[in-house]
């Protein structure tokens, strides 16, 4: 074992920081251009919501105050939902080329494993339930994702927000950087600027919610190992009495290990690296662990979760860290803010296009302030069961975890409840619909499966999330692929008026007519999981979510799904 630390196996590339064109000189500078959007963080969700943005042609600026992607694994665990929605944005493949995926975990009381779990993974899926990858890396693969897309991305590295000034029209900021400083306006302003948010603190928000006393030292280390992918945790371990220890395996032989402090322990004595180290050593003695390992990163944290009331505030949009914190544990904080990214990015592009109104936009805070409440949830009771925040708790963690050696009945209660997507079954802008007794009902995305996928370079086998593309899509569901004449005229409806829309029919069987884009239900699961029947539309919003469903004569289908299309974009 080396007693220093050593450099992370990843070299950010270090960017400079840059002026734009300015009127004036000196304290009056300004950036000629006042930009439909601004955005403000680049970490993961900043970055998403520029690419989103862009998938719809939609220029943005991304202001960061650092000059690279970020240091150090913070967040790790990046879901099957959260894939999906990384791939709309066409950063993908590097993902799933360097992540490592995984499906369930093992906890241990003291020397007796407690729990073994899996999350959802069959047949029918494209992607992995969970794929570990640290920050550094997650920010670069977007990164290289919006740099080509630099014709409507423009990245201000080492630019910090100094004042801020908002009001009916937009914002007006005052930024600095090493090559200057400037005032910047903007129509839309972004604040993904996480959990100690600059533009939160300039409109005098406060999160609300509950911080934990219960502090976790989280330490990076290089370690050679062939033990699998899998969630580990550690109930009172020797290595930690008392405590709690978790354990993930990232890329590149680095180990995530996250311990909690004792009560009266000293946070600043705590992250040393001569404390550290023994407490780290003694974990690998007891899983076994022989090989040489070296720190390469070290800090603390303290659970949090807490939200802001509502998080659009006139043309101020909140994402992220900086609208929500939420505890580590059942891996929902970079989660929670892809999927912000991904509800925001559509929803704003189609305002700034001047396709819908911009109360539009309050269905993105109403919609991600629930999947924050459903997520604060989950993560406190998470919390509560990791890090116990009183004498009760404790007393109820060691009696289930006694317990559960021989009582599997006891076990779902240490379960990490990992993140899973959000069905907005309360939202405004879901649809009345008909009665299906399965499938996706409005505002549930889509569930996954295989299918034939015809185009105009033939035929392929794909999955239904394939057939989601920036725009409104209806699935027309029918025997040989064939669409009626009032389905086939929602495309020239919503084509004169410029709408982004696509009809994708989906057939049973096979047809030598198959139109340009449409499916093909190899399997003969589709049909039965979406409820599905000839005449069956299902329309779906540009973030996959349902948003209405409907079955029967294809005139009121059709006229259905343009209500719908009203209503949501409040035509």
């Amino acid at each position: 074992m080396s007693a220093g630390f050593k450099p992370y196996p990843f070299e950010a590339k270090q960017y400079a920081a840059r002026l734009p064109e300015l009127e004036g000189d000196g304290s009056s500078a300004r950036e000629a251009q006042r930009h439909a959007v601004t955005i403000v963080g680049g970490g993961p969700v900043g970055l998403a919501i520029a690419l989103g943005l862009a998938k719809h042609g939609v220029r943005s600026v991304l202001i960061e105050a650092d000059e690279s992607v970020c240091y150090g694994s913070r967040a790790i665990c990046i879901s099957r939902r959260s894939l999906e929605i990384i791939e709309r944005l066409g950063a993908l493949d590097g993902f799933l080329a360097k992540g490592l995926p995984w499906t369930g975990g093992r906890s241990f009381y003291r020397n007796d494993e407690v729990l073994h779990f899996t999350m959802p993974q069959d047949e029918n899926q494209k992607l992995p339930p969970m794929v570990n990858l640290a920050q550094y890396h997650i920010e670069q693969f977007l990164l290289d994702a919006a740099e080509r897309h630099a014709d409507l991305i423009d990245i201000r590295w080492r630019t910090k927000v100094t004042a801020l000034q908002d009001d009916a029209h937009g914002a007006t900021l005052t930024l600095s950087s090493p090559a200057g400083d400037y005032t910047a306006q903007t129509d839309w302003l972004v604040a993904a600027d996480g959990g100690r948010s600059t533009v939160r603190d300039a409109l005098g928000l406060k999160l609300q919610g509950t911080s934990y006393e219960g502090r976790y030292v989280i330490v990076d280390i290089l370690l050679d190992s062939a033990r699998p992918t899998e969630r580990l945790a550690y109930f009172d371990p020797a290595s930690n009495p008392g405590s709690t220890v978790l354990v993930h395996k990232q890329p590149d032989n680095v180990w995530r290990i996250d311990y909690q402090l004792r009560d009266g322990e000293d946070a600043d004595e705590a992250i040393k690296p001569e404390n550290v180290m023994p407490r780290v050593q003694s974990l690998l003695d007891m899983m076994g662990e022989k090989a040489s390992w070296s720190p390469v990163w070290i800090t603390i944290y303290k659970a949090n979760a807490l939200t802001l009331e509502r998080y659009r505030h006139g043309r101020v949009l909140f994402a992220g860290d900086a609208a929500h914190l939420v505890p580590i544990f059942g891996v929902r904080g970079a989660n929670s803010g892809i999927d912000d990214a991904d509800n925001l990015a559509w929803k704003l592009a189609y305002v700034v296009k001047g396709l819908a109104s911009d109360a539009l936009l309050d269905s993105y805070s109403d919609e991600r302030v629930y999947a924050a409440h459903e997520n604060l949830s989950y993560g406190t009771k998470s919390t509560e069961f990791m890090a116990p925040p009183s004498f009760a708790f404790d007393l109820m963690r060691t009696a289930v975890l006694s317990l559960a050696r021989e009582h599997a009945a006891v076990r779902s209660l240490i379960n990490p409840r990992q993140t899973s997507a959000i069905a907005y079954t309360a939202s405004p802008l879901n649809a009345a619909s008909d009665a299906f007794a399965n499938g996706p009902a409005p505002g549930m995305v889509l569930p996954e499966c295989p299918l034939t996928i015809v185009d105009q370079a033939g035929a392929s086998v794909g999955h239904v999330t394939d057939l989601i593309a920036p725009c409104f899509t209806a699935f027309y569901f029918s025997e040989d692929g064939a669409t009626p004449a009032p389905i086939a005229a929602l495309e020239t409806t919503l084509a004169a008026r410029a709408l982004p829309f696509a009809l994708v029919p989906l057939a049973q069987r096979q047809s030598a007519d198959a139109p340009r884009r449409s499916g093909w239900d190899h399997t003969g699961r589709l049909f039965p999981m979406y409820d599905a029947q000839p005449g069956t539309l299902y329309l779906v919003r540009p973030d996959g979510h349902a948003l209405g469903r409907w079955h029967g004569d294809a005139g009121t289908v059709a006229a259905h799904a343009l209500a719908a299309l009203d209503h949501a974009l409040c035509a």
